[in-house]
């Protein structure tokens, strides 16, 4: 029986039809980078002070700077400056220029210090989340309950994506998912208050990942064997030009609304490839839809200018038996290296995970330029792919995936000990622990799919995936404040 993999050996495994159907669906991998890490631009966290009403009349008055400015009027640096303020009536004519509280303290001791209950003033030109609601100081917990949204949405999509590609196919899931995916961050650009900004986050982030796994598996079933690898590396690379766009795009538009849809309306432009990417062929023979399996399989023999085989009425889906059990979550601990394998690529996925997201997260709190630090470390993961195309052959996964793993770890575990006026050191160091990761979160791609007999292959990755969702939620969960981390820049 002819297989579809026999006739792509026939009219090119990587030939033109490919190539555009790669291009096409990586433009899909490159939009979900800005909703995977956008909170670094959304969220962002400026320095800020408590609002007190007078003190820019008197500032105007004494022809203070913004540093005597501070100096004067706010507690002092870190938390404390931030989230607190003198309780002192500023716009009492009593107030001199030169060391306006020193009259006010009696015997020496400390003036009263109250809450920020006439908000806060940020320095910033721009605007976030954070800015627009106010979620600083005891509501800044708020910031990571927006980014752990996004991944209980993964967690929860990752429980029905694989369902909807089997059942309805690959193409409607990734366009429904996009269409979906799009109307949800044009609604969170213009979200009235922080709650209804929640649940947009959350239905985004349950239709998301749907395109992006969808896309991924199109493109892997689309080239022949001798491709499927490259195609799927390059894939995930697509994503980090979207991290990169993205630095650009929140540089010129620093307001977050029209960040938020910059980054959403093109994807609605990404509808229009509906006519140009088809149908699976292998999903179509596995649902016994032969014909139009043999119409693409033609389809791409032409597009690629190659005359299709004589026998192609007789293509079939490539089965064996173990191809007609029904994988389950047991299987993946029914044998002890089976056991093995889980807990390993599970821990993997683990640490992968809590890693990537927390460079990620750690860009912008060294005191540094936010935009370029996260290009910096976007355009690592552009050597991160060519390492992998160029060592997985010569030295195997082990090496390589070990090697990247000690190196992401060392990375980390050095920045513990850098000093906070040494940004640019952390950014460096940070940078080779994100290539290192990005090396394994690849590697443990590919690794997962050769390492299982190939009736659970499918189970595995759902499996790992949720894995690796409600690891990266608890992450988000336990994160500092991101308001101590960043400091301040007038206490330099």
């Amino acid at each position: 029986m002819l297989t579809v993999d026999d006739v792509l050996e026939q009219v090119g495994e990587f030939g033109w039809f490919q190539k555009q159907a790669f291009l096409i669906l990586c433009l899909f991998s490159a939009a979900f980078a800005p909703i995977y890490v956008g909170i670094v631009f959304l969220a962002f966290t400026p320095d800020h002070r408590c609002r007190s009403p007078g003190v820019a009349e008197l500032s105007r008055r004494c022809g203070w700077s913004l540093a005597e400015e501070l100096n004067y009027t706010v507690p002092g640096p870190g938390p404390e400056g931030q989230c607190l303020r003198y309780a002192v009536d500023w716009n009492q004519s009593s107030l001199g220029c030169l060391e306006p509280l020193a009259g006010l303290a009696a015997n020496g001791s400390p003036l009263p210090l109250g809450p920020c209950d006439q908000g806060w003033v940020y320095d910033t030109p721009g605007s976030s989340i954070v800015t627009e609601f106010n979620l600083v100081c005891d509501d800044s917990w708020k910031v990571d309950l927006f980014q752990s949204c996004v991944n209980l949405g993964f967690f929860l999509g990752s429980l029905g994506v694989g369902y909807i590609a089997d059942r309805f196919g690959r193409k409607v899931c990734l366009f429904t998912s996009t269409l979906i995916s799009a109307v949800l961050g044009v609604l969170t650009a213009v979200a009235p208050n922080y709650t209804s900004l929640l649940l947009f986050r959350l239905l985004q982030g349950l239709v998301s990942k749907g395109n992006w796994t969808a896309g991924y598996t199109l493109i892997t079933e689309f080239v022949g064997l001798g491709y499927r690898r490259t195609v799927a590396i390059l894939f995930q690379l697509a994503f980090t030009v979207g991290l990169v766009l993205l630095s650009g795009l929140a540089y010129i538009l620093p307001h977050w609304r029209w960040l938020q849809l910059a980054v959403s309306l093109p994807v609605f432009l990404l509808l229009f490839c509906y006519w140009f990417v088809p149908e699976s062929p292998r999903w179509l023979l596995s649902q016994k839809r032969n014909t139009q399996a043999i119409k693409i399989m033609d389809h791409i023999a032409q597009k690629n200018g190659k005359l299709p085989p004589a026998d192609l009425k007789m293509l079939s889906l490539e089965e064996d038996v173990t191809e007609k059990l029904s994988p389950s979550f047991v299987d993946l601990f029914c044998t002890p290296n089976l056991r093995k394998y889980t807990f390993i690529l599970m821990y993997l996925w683990f640490t992968s995970s809590v890693v990537y997201q927390g460079l990620i997260m750690h860009v912008g709190a060294t005191g540094g330029n936010l935009h370029l630090d996260f290009l910096y470390s976007a355009l690592v993961e552009f050597p991160a792919s060519f390492i992998i195309l160029v060592t997985i052959d010569r030295f195997g996964r082990r090496y390589p995936l070990a090697m990247s793993n000690l190196a992401a770890g060392l990375a980390c575990f050095i920045m513990v000990f850098i000093p906070h006026d040494l940004s640019w050191l952390s950014i460096a160091v940070a940078c080779v622990g994100r290539m290192g990761i990005t090396i394994v979160f690849q590697m443990v791609c590919l690794v997962n799919a050769e390492l299982f007999p190939t009736f659970i292959r499918k189970a595995k990755p759902k499996e790992n995936k949720i894995y690796l969702q409600v690891q990266t939620s608890e992450l988000n969960a336990q994160a500092p404040e991101r308001d101590a981390s960043q400091g301040t820049a007038w206490q330099k």
